[in-house]
C-alpha cells in the first residue's frame, strides 16, 4: 500500500511540475488551434466538393450519370409534321397563298369574308369524311397563347425556338393552356368551325411562322426548325443579290472623244470661210465699179 501510495504521490508531483512550466500551456494552446484550424479546413473542402458535383450535374437526377432520364435542351428539336394523328384520313381543303405562284393557284389560295378577299397565311387541313379530328402539336414546344377568337375559334400558339411559332385556329375546344409545355403529336383540341373561313367547313387553319413571317408550311413538314432558319437566311441573300445586280450589270457610259466634237466645228468652218471670202470678192468689185465711174 505504501509503495502505491508512493507512486500516486510521485505522479502528482510530477505534473505539477510539468504543469508548472511556462512553455505547456502556450503548447497546448497551439495544439488546440492547429486540430481546429485542420477540421474547419477539412470541413470547407467537402462541401466545395459537393457544390462542384451539383455544378457540373455529377450525380444529379435528370443528368446522364443521374438516375432520371435527361430533358431535352431545345424543345424546338426534331421536324415539323402534319398536325393530325392519322394524315391519310385528312386533305388539304386550302393552301399557302404564294407570291410567286400561278395565278389560278393564287386565286384558290384567297379566303373570302365580308366579300374581302385575303391571301391565306396557311394551310386548311379538312377530314375527308367531313367530320372532327384531333389536333396535335406539330412541334414540342411552349404555348404562348390558347384562348377563344371571335372571328377565329379557339386559337392556340406555340413557340419553338427563337422566333419560331405555330399557330392552330379554327379550334372546337382546348385541351391546352397558356403556359404548358407540349410534345410533339400532344392533342391540342378538335377541328371545327369558324366565322372567318366558313367555307371550309370544320377544319383547322395552321400556320408556321419565323420571326413573325408566314412561310408555307408544306414546305417544311418533314424539315426542323434549323432548316426553316437557314432558308429564310437564303432567301435574305437572294433578295439582297437581286437587288444589287441592276446596278453591276449597267455599262458604263463611254465618254465624248474630243476629236468628234471638234470635227464638227471644223466642218462648219469651211463654209464660213467661203462665205468670207465671196464677201471680199463682192466688195473689190464694187470698188473696182465706182472708180470706173469717178473715170
Amino acid at each position: 500500500m505504501r509503495e502505491e501510495e508512493k507512486k500516486r504521490t510521485s505522479q502528482k508531483t510530477s505534473l505539477q511540475r510539468l504543469f508548472r512550466k511556462r512553455w505547456v500551456f502556450p503548447a497546448i494552446y497551439l495544439v488546440s488551434a492547429a486540430l481546429i484550424l485542420t477540421a474547419v479546413l477539412w470541413f470547407t473542402n467537402n462541401n466545395e466538393v459537393a457544390e462542384d458535383d451539383l455544378k457540373y450535374g455529377e450525380n444529379q437526377p435528370g443528368t446522364a450519370t443521374g438516375d432520371e432520364p435527361t430533358v431535352p435542351v431545345n424543345q424546338g428539336a426534331g421536324n415539323f409534321k402534319m398536325p393530325v394523328i392519322d394524315e391519310d384520313a385528312i386533305q388539304v381543303f386550302r393552301e399557302f397563298y404564294d407570291a410567286e405562284a400561278s395565278a389560278e393557284k393564287q386565286e384558290a389560295a384567297l379566303v373570302v369574308y365580308n366579300n374581302i378577299y385575303s391571301p391565306n397565311k396557311g394551310i386548311d387541313i379538312v377530314a375527308k369524311n367531313g367530320e372532327a379530328f384531333e389536333v396535335v402539336a406539330s412541334l414540342a414546344g411552349t404555348v404562348t397563347r390558347a384562348e377563344k377568337d371571335p372571328l377565329h375559334g379557339n386559337v392556340v400558339e406555340i413557340e419553338h425556338s427563337d422566333g419560331v411559332v405555330t399557330m392552330y385556329q379554327s379550334l372546337a375546344d382546348l385541351k391546352v393552356a397558356k403556359g404548358d409545355v407540349v410534345e410533339q403529336g400532344e392533342v391540342l383540341g378538335n377541328a371545327g368551325e369558324n366565322q372567318f373561313d366558313q367555307e371550309a367547313g370544320i377544319h383547322v387553319h395552321f400556320e408556321i411562322r419565323n420571326n413573325g413571317v408566314a412561310v408555307n408550311p408544306l414546305e417544311h413538314f418533314g424539315q426542323s426548325v434549323t432548316s426553316l432558319e437557314k432558308s429564310a437566311e437564303d432567301k435574305e441573300a437572294a433578295t439582297k443579290e437581286e437587288d444589287e445586280q441592276p446596278a453591276k450589270d449597267e455599262e458604263p457610259k463611254e465618254e465624248e472623244k474630243p476629236e468628234d466634237n471638234k470635227k464638227p466645228a471644223d466642218e462648219e468652218g469651211t463654209p464660213a470661210d467661203d462665205e468670207e471670202s465671196d464677201e471680199e470678192e463682192n466688195a473689190s468689185s464694187t470698188d473696182a465699179s465706182i472708180g470706173m465711174a469717178k473715170a
